[in-house]
């Protein structure tokens, strides 16, 4: 078991996610739909601080579940190897890029709803991936996969998965945040951490 007094920022943001998140599933349910994102209500509202509530409401208790399962296996490693401040930098730094593309994208969607954690925490595995990309993540908890493969993986599907959305479709997991999210993850990681390429692209033989 991982020691979380340990990893303040880690900690800190699993239990704000799962507070926030249970309190507007069970007490509250129109907390979720006054702190998702909605390209509308920023663009035509001025409702910015959409950008970072999202990320603190999911859609469910799987969406909650799956979310802070993957945050509590890697952000701990990434805060020992970043540094709590840096961390900080990169989780909010991942969700604004995975929020900021999807609004580019959905901008003129009028209908498009998005919440959940999955682009900061998207952001967050990339940075990983980034230093270890050849060690095994499980793919739905049972299937080994190198992280590398895993991300190039990732980025193809939510191509894909983009190009075939409709335009006016609502629901669904939202594979704009999840892209811009994980570009974010590798840019601000190389950027606080100038090291990552160069220990990337010497793992992999480049």
């Amino acid at each position: 078991m991982l020691d979380l007094t340990q990893m303040p920022i880690t900690l800190a943001l699993l239990v704000i996610n799962i507070i926030v998140s249970i309190y507007a599933l069970k007490s509250h349910p129109r907390l979720i739909d006054r702190l998702a994102f909605k390209p509308e209500r920023i663009l035509r509202h001025g409702e910015i601080y959409r950008l970072v509530t999202a990320g603190f409401v999911h859609a469910n208790g799987a969406h909650l579940l799956v979310n802070m399962l993957t945050l509590y296996f890697f952000g701990p490693w990434l805060e020992i190897v970043l540094g709590p401040v840096s961390y900080l930098v990169l989780y909010f730094g991942s969700e604004l890029t995975a929020h900021c593309l999807s609004l580019i994208i959905q901008r003129g969607n009028a209908r498009y709803s998005a919440v959940g954690a999955s682009g900061a925490i998207t952001g967050v595995l990339f940075a990983f991936c980034l230093y270890e990309p050849f060690r095994m993540l499980y793919l739905f908890f049972a299937i080994p996969i190198p992280a590398i493969l895993f991300a190039i993986g990732f980025v193809a599907l939510s191509l894909y998965a983009m190009q075939n959305r409709g335009p006016n479709q609502v629901g669904g997991l939202a594979h704009e945040a999840h892209l811009g999210g994980a570009v974010g993850g590798v840019l601000i990681t190389i950027l606080l951490d100038p090291r990552a390429l160069p220990l990337f692209l010497q793992q992999i033989g480049a």
